[in-house]
């Protein structure tokens, strides 16, 4: 057996070619200045928000930064990749921005219904969204009370709705004896709704009637009750704010109730709230109604 040629074998290792060669040299000078107002359009864009404006701010700018990426890769690397991917990122960033017009502009409200978004809800984080789900529920309409007219009479009207008061001022009385007034955004029937169960029925226990021409918005006990149970964030901002406006009625009945001896009585006491009726008529208790001067309807 002849022993092998080594000489006449090459074993010498030839490196392979990089597939991504580096940079041998780097180009003289800057890109082209749609190629820095693209960058900046995205840099901007990436800074967005959340919500409906947040969407709308993030995608408009991703627009604008990926067709400036387009004329960059049409004027300057002119290759077919580049120019496809932009120009297709930029077809879908636009896409967005129509989808996201559309549904800003589907959850527009008439005037009544804004203003009480901005002094109820807003405030809260309730997005529009869900705000939109809450017009919905009842029908977006608007209901209005003529002056000197009831919204409900004391032991006659069932509490089948909850309201909320949009303009005007409503009168409270009960047994005839002023107790206080109800202002927009405040809501008429909150204590009410309040007492009563989901499957209770009752009925009012004051007079409510309009001193102006009066509007405001309802919703059905049974048609609140079905959003609630399909969004139980929505049932919790309700909570909270019918919950908050039965304690500023009581803080202002609280400013009323005085005896014979003209001590205030504190309505959140509860022998004072649990007295029944025929103590209650017994008792040295009286509504003094002091003048109210500079607040207005």
């Amino acid at each position: 057996m002849e022993p092998p040629d080594f000489e006449a074998m090459n074993f010498t290792a030839v490196p392979a070619a990089a597939a991504y060669p580096l940079c041998d040299k780097w180009r003289d000078g800057s890109e082209d200045s749609v190629f820095h107002l693209a960058n900046i359009f995205l840099f901007l864009g990436f800074m967005g928000g959340s919500g409906f404006y947040g969407l709308l701010y993030l995608f408009t700018f991703l627009t604008l930064g990926f067709f400036c990426s387009t004329l960059w890769a049409w004027w300057d690397p002119c290759t077919t990749d580049s120019f496809l991917w932009t120009f297709a990122l930029f077809g879908v960033c636009l896409g967005q921005v129509v989808h996201v017009a559309y549904r800003l502009r589907s959850v527009s409200f008439d005037t009544d219904f804004t203003e009480l978004y901005c002094c109820v809800f807003k405030k809260l984080g309730v997005s529009l969204t869900h705000f939109g789900e809450i017009v919905s529920c009842c029908d977006r309409d608007i209901h209005t009370i003529e002056k000197d007219h009831c919204f409900a009479i004391e032991g006659k009207t069932a509490i089948d709705k909850l309201s909320v008061l949009l303009s005007g001022r409503i009168r409270v009385t009960v047994n005839g004896e002023f107790l206080h007034y109800i202002y927009p955004f405040q809501f008429l029937d909150s204590p009410e709704w309040d007492s009563l169960r989901p499957s209770e029925e009752g009925v009012f226990q004051v007079t409510l009637q309009a001193e102006t021409p009066c509007r405001y918005a309802s919703w059905r006990r049974k048609k609140l009750y079905l959003l609630f149970a399909k969004h139980r964030y929505i049932a919790r901002i309700f909570a909270l704010v019918v919950r908050n406006d039965i304690a500023e009625k009581l803080y202002s009945l609280n400013d009323k109730a005085f005896d014979e001896s003209g001590h205030r009585y504190d309505l959140r006491l509860p022998s004072y709230c649990h007295m029944p009726g025929t103590e209650l008529e017994k008792a040295d208790v009286f509504l003094h109604v002091p003048v109210q001067c500079g607040r207005t309807a």
